[in-house]
């Protein structure tokens, strides 16, 4: 179990749940160093006092609020601790709600909640089968670092989960953000509930980080000095260009039909804009060993024209041609 961030208990009415709190997330991320690009020496950050222009140590460090550009209020740790907050050392649940009430933006970090000590087992698998009946998530107000937050409490995998939340004043507003007012059609819409249909999944599960993937890749290339990966071919976006709406929102569905093995839809109209330069690639890619072949037997091309015969009857016609073609160029 990672090592707990904070110690604290979940008061749930007239029951005391000890809880320990650890992240329920892992960051991936690959981290670079600033270097000197001379010698690659590392680039360290110091904290210099302004007033005497000396660099100072963490011990040397505190808080300070201030108040003007002449005063400055020191704080200190021992002095937050004490302050009387009913939530300093509790996570106090003030509400029960149904989850779609809760807008997800207002979600930040997460965090599961483990018992500490044996005395939790018991007020703590009450409170999450009770969440788990009652189909709703639980309000709950909670302080760490330095301030009093708004909290989640849910269930995940026989876990309870606490997600740290943003107080409503702090979500800004989207009005200025909108559009401006358009006229879509009906049909423009449907096909558009069509392709969320067409590209619905069950579980996200399986989507993996790729641009991580191909930063460890350029770093192993380099490290052992292999030669760096090719950037992966891609249309060119132009800024804005004007697009037939419809006709993309049918390739779009014709596309996604035909990544999941689906074929082609009847309803689509616009065919001629599914990408063909892959085909195409494809087509080359394959094309070595075909042509080569076929060069190679020339001379046995009626032997196998004669068992192409066993076939269909477009290849018989494509063979017949062919040999036209021979003996009209001898």
């Amino acid at each position: 179990m990672p090592r707990p961030l904070w110690t604290g208990a979940i008061s749930f009415g007239l029951v005391t749940i000890p809880v320990k709190v650890v992240s329920a997330t892992q960051d991936h991320s690959i981290h670079f160093r600033q270097v000197h690009l001379e010698d690659l020496g590392r680039v360290r950050t110091r904290k210099v006092c302004e007033l005497d222009g000396e660099a100072l140590s963490q011990d040397e460090i505190g808080k300070g609020y201030e108040l003007s550009k002449e005063q400055t209020v020191p704080i200190t740790d021992e002095e937050l601790d004490r302050i009387p907050l009913p939530t300093a050392k509790a996570i106090e649940i003030v509400a029960f709600v149904d989850a779609d009430s809760v807008d997800p933006i207002r979600i930040s970090d997460s965090y599961y909640l483990a018992i500490d000590g044996q005395v939790a087992a018991k007020p703590y698998t009450l409170l999450r089968r009770a969440l788990e009946r009652s189909d709703k998530v639980a309000v709950a107000k909670f302080a760490w670092h330095n301030r009093e937050r708004l909290g989640l409490l849910r269930v995940r995998e026989g876990a309870i989960v606490l997600h740290s939340m943003r107080w409503p004043d702090e979500i800004r507003s989207p009005e200025s953000l909108a559009p401006r007012q358009v006229e879509l059609d009906d049909d423009e819409i449907d096909r558009a509930v069509q392709l969320t249909d067409t590209m619905a999944l069950d579980s996200i599960a399986g989507f993996r980080d790729a641009y991580r993937d191909a930063l460890e890749e350029l770093i192993a290339a380099k490290s052992e000095g292999r030669e760096l990966p090719e950037p992966a071919e891609g249309e060119e976006q132009g800024e804005g260009k004007v697009v037939d709406l419809m006709a993309a929102l049918n390739a779009s569905v014709e596309a996604a039909k035909e990544s999941r093995g689906e074929g082609g839809g009847g309803e689509a109209t616009v065919h001629a804009m599914r990408p063909r330069k892959k085909t195409a690639s494809k087509k080359a890619a394959s094309s070595g060993k075909a042509t080569t072949g076929r060069k190679a037997g020339a001379g046995k091309t009626t032997g196998r024209k004669t068992g192409a015969g066993k076939t269909t009857a477009a290849k018989r016609t494509t063979g017949a041609k062919r040999t036209a073609r021979k003996r009209s160029a001898s």
